[in-house]
């Protein structure tokens, strides 16, 4: 076996010698990150080498290409979101809907409403009372104010004219009897259908 010989200490480099190279290798390292990978990556040229090389052009693609698929990303996150807050809202819409249809009318009010004739039909309700309502006005049209007095205090909740059906709630802002003054404005009968819920003790009809 052949035995390598031993360096001689005059053949090793010296501190300085090896702080200078350390010196050059970084300068190099620095002048390659600042002339050509900076610019060749991110487009960043402070030097202006990178230019004249073509670099900081490729570099400005590859910027434009990663923030085009940065925004290709967040726009799909975006419509991931939507669809499922679409598809949360269209669920719980449908729960919603199902229990509305499912809690049923209190009552209902039907009468004939004749040509030029009048009606009142009322719930008795206390302050704070909420009543949910739909009505229908079958062969024609009606004429209506819902409102209420009492004691003094009066509330208009709504008026119409040659309206054939409605829908919602009141909510007394007084004790009393709360309801539409109904008039046929038509040459011809009309039926009158009246639904009904919510708190109230009585319906008062007058004919």
């Amino acid at each position: 076996m052949n035995n390598v010989p031993k360096p001689k200490l005059e053949d090793l480099p010296t501190k300085a010698q090896l702080r200078r190279s350390s010196i050059i290798a970084g300068i190099g390292a620095v002048a390659i990150l600042v002339t050509i990978y900076l610019p060749a990556e991110h487009a960043i040229d402070p030097t202006g080498v990178g230019r004249v090389l073509g670099l900081t052009e490729m570099g400005e693609i590859k910027v434009q290409l990663a923030e085009e698929a940065e925004a290709d990303r967040l726009l799909d996150e975006q419509r991931a979101q939507e669809q499922s807050s679409s598809a949360l809202d269209a669920v719980i819409g449908l729960f919603v809907g199902t229990a509305h249809a499912q809690e049923a009318w209190r009552d209902e009010v039907t009468f004939v409403l004749e040509p030029g004739a009048t009606a009142e039909i009322k719930m008795t309700m206390e302050a704070g009372n909420v009543v949910d309502y739909a009505w229908t006005a079958t062969g024609g049209r009606v004429n209506f104010d819902l409102h209420a007095h009492s004691g003094g205090e009066s509330v208009d909740y709504e008026r119409g004219a040659g309206k054939t059906d409605g829908e919602g709630s009141i909510e007394a802002p007084f004790a009393g009897d709360h309801g539409w003054f109904w008039r046929n404005r038509d040459s011809t009968p009309i039926t009158m259908t009246i639904q009904l819920r919510g708190e109230y003790s009585a319906i008062v009809e007058t004919y």
